[in-house]
């Protein structure tokens, strides 16, 4: 067992070297022609078109999420399916990019002469720079590596790794001429935790909570029945003019309990917090977070323009997948 654990470790480690290296010895191929091929890209009228065969169409399938995601509007088309009536999804002004690691593969070199013939331009992200893919292509993107992480050298392991590391350069790159931001990528992911970080405002939260208020003068037994109605813990404290004056908490009625049994003749305006944290309504619900993290809250104020808005709970970012 001992020599085992040993080997197993020993292997793990060869293997994370070999793959590190291998993508590292790929900044070497990136050239003038990689460029060129992006600038294509970026100036395409229709979509990118991503194909492969075995372990590189799953790859392929990784590299047009993450195109589509970062706005370059890309298909994934299997090369079996491809020359058996798929290819029909190859329109003009698509560019077509075959992934291969030998650039051999019969697939593959099916695919090629009716890619040219259709006028579409080819891009090879291919391991072999003297195969008939490379040969035939107008770009050539090189995944050339030196053995696959697989003791035996087969199994594709180092060859997968460095074609998605080029799928992913070519995605940041086209991100950065596309001039991508932020909100366009919250526009593409809505649903997703990610999303939410970049368009999720202080608002969206406190719109769906309720608003316990009370007056300055109220009494101490009206805070608690208006707390306990609002069940967020807290209620903002009011003047006549109804500008905010303070907040009481849950935490505030216990320690005025502590102090007195007799509550009768106790007001709002006796006992309720000055200093509050607060948050205006247009800020980003992710700031929102950070406040109630740096100073150990579960609640926080929402203002519009100074007057009182709501509130935002832990809970509500908890829901959201902020947290």
């Amino acid at each position: 067992m001992t020599n085992l654990l040993a080997d197993i470790k020993s292997l793990a480690k060869i293997t994370l070297n070999i793959e590190s290296k291998a993508i590292k010895n790929l900044i070497s191929y990136i050239d003038d022609s990689f460029f060129l091929c992006l600038q294509d890209i970026h100036q395409m009228e229709g979509r990118l078109i991503v194909s492969g065969i075995g372990k590189s169409a799953l790859i392929g399938q990784k590299i047009v999420a993450t195109f589509n995601s970062t706005g370059t509007p890309s298909i994934f088309m299997h090369a079996a399916d491809a020359i058996h009536g798929d290819l029909g999804m190859v329109q003009p002004g698509d560019i077509v990019m075959l992934i291969s690691k030998s650039g051999n593969t019969p697939e593959i070199k099916a695919l090629i002469p009716y890619i040219k013939n259709m006028g579409n331009k080819l891009i090879a992200l291919v391991g072999n720079v003297e195969s008939e893919l490379a040969t035939h292509a107008n770009y050539v993107i090189n995944s050339t590596v030196d053995q696959e992480a697989c003791p035996n050298n087969l199994a594709p392991t180092t060859s997968t790794t460095a074609q998605l590391a080029m799928g992913d350069t070519m995605a940041v790159c086209l991100l950065k001429m596309r001039g991508f931001t932020g909100q366009d990528f919250a526009r593409f992911h809505p649903g997703g935790s990610l999303g939410k970080q970049l368009y999720l405002r202080a608002k969206d939260l406190s719109l769906a909570n309720s608003k316990p208020v009370v007056n300055v003068n109220q009494s101490a037994k009206e805070v608690l029945l208006e707390i306990s109605k609002g069940r967020l813990g807290i209620v903002a404290v009011l003047n006549d003019e109804n500008m905010i004056q303070g907040v009481i908490t849950d935490g505030d009625i216990r320690r005025l309990l502590e102090k007195t049994n007799d509550i009768s003749n106790v007001k709002a305006q006796d006992f309720y917090s000055r200093s509050f944290k607060s948050i205006e309504t247009e800020a980003m619900a992710t700031e929102a977070l950070q406040i109630m993290r740096n100073n150990s809250i579960n609640q926080l104020v929402v203002l519009k323009n100074s007057q009182f808005e709501g509130f935002i709970h832990i809970q509500d970012l908890i829901r959201e997948g902020l947290i």
